[in-house]
């Protein structure tokens, strides 16, 4: 695209990983930035569309393979596995390493976080721990507390951990997060229906060796930690009060309970006193909204809402 540069590069973390970024940067100078953490089993060049659709709008577009994920995987045996201890607040360690690159690299330009299904989640925990350095939240197939599902899924995975070992991809944790989410879309063509409406879509997921693979058992453990941890009302204190955040999500979407967990989660960012946060949901939309039947309308959306919350003439 001709108005489009893209490049690629890594940022080696303080343990010695090698944390892959893809940059996209519009022709002229930006007036902001939008940083994405991806969802899980899946990776950053998968929203290059999405970042085609904001660079033309005149905004830097910058995101990082998470660990276990795309090039920052090395290895199948590092595949869905964030880190041995500690990977929930590890992979939210290489977000704020990436946000301090960006904030160095474009000092006076608002930053603009997105954050999709996992990356949802670990960026509601970044705003909540580094809400200071971003100037905005799109939180896009986000989901409620795990409740009774998240206290089984945490014991079943400490002793899948136990008997498999740390980095054992796990079957039975994948059964237990995911096995339910295609039910609602039988006969289904594909187990990963629920992703989106667009067949294409879906075959492109499936097609692609760096999606829907099995993560290890210690990253299901970390992954309910963090879920069960992100709605305690004094984490949730600390994100700053006017920080705009836009809830987006699919009405069918399984993660967020068809809407049902998304609106919770909105209630209780309203309930400590957030002033600025929206909820919209998609009509028939499942998970990926960027890759729905609708995605220029959602895109469009999510423009016109950096449009009128992030001030152009502060950079």
């Amino acid at each position: 695209m001709g108005d489009l540069r893209s490049e690629q590069w890594t940022l080696q973390a303080p343990d010695g990983v090698k944390i892959h970024v893809y940059e996209w940067l519009p022709e002229k100078d930006p007036w902001g930035v939008v940083q994405i953490a991806h969802g899980m089993v899946e990776h950053g060049l998968r929203y290059q569309r999405f970042a085609e659709v904001l660079t033309k709008e005149g905004l830097a577009v910058l995101a990082n393979d998470h660990r276990g994920h795309g090039k920052t995987a090395k290895s199948e045996d590092e595949k869905g596995h964030f880190a041995d201890e500690n990977g929930w607040d590890i992979a939210i360690g290489d977000m704020k390493q990436l946000n301090d690159v960006i904030r160095n690299r474009f000092p006076k330009l608002p930053i603009i976080l997105f954050g999709h299904s996992l990356g949802s989640f670990l960026s509601r925990r970044y705003a909540q721990l580094y809400g200071n350095s971003i100037s905005a939240l799109i939180l896009s197939g986000t989901g409620g507390n795990p409740g009774f599902l998240g206290s089984l899924g945490w014991l079943v995975a400490k002793r899948e951990i136990r008997k498999k070992g740390k980095r054992a991809k796990s079957d039975l944790m994948n059964k237990l997060i995911f096995g339910g989410y295609n039910k609602a879309f039988q006969p289904a063509r594909t187990p990963f229906d629920w992703l989106s409406r667009d067949p294409s879509e879906v075959d492109q997921y499936i097609q692609d060796p760096d999606c829907g693979f099995l993560a290890s058992t210690t990253f299901y453990a970390d992954l309910i930690k963090g879920l069960k941890e992100l709605d305690r009302p004094e984490w949730l204190n600390r994100m700053p009060k006017d920080l705009p955040v836009l809830f987006i999500s699919g009405d069918q979407d399984p993660v967020g309970a068809n809407g049902r967990g998304v609106k919770q989660v909105y209630r209780n960012f309203k309930k400590v006193g957030m002033t600025d946060v929206t909820c919209k949901l998609y009509e028939g939309g499942r998970h990926e909204l960027l890759n729905e039947t609708n995605r220029m309308e959602v895109m469009r959306d999510i423009v016109q809402w950096i449009d009128e919350h992030i001030n152009k003439t502060l950079s």
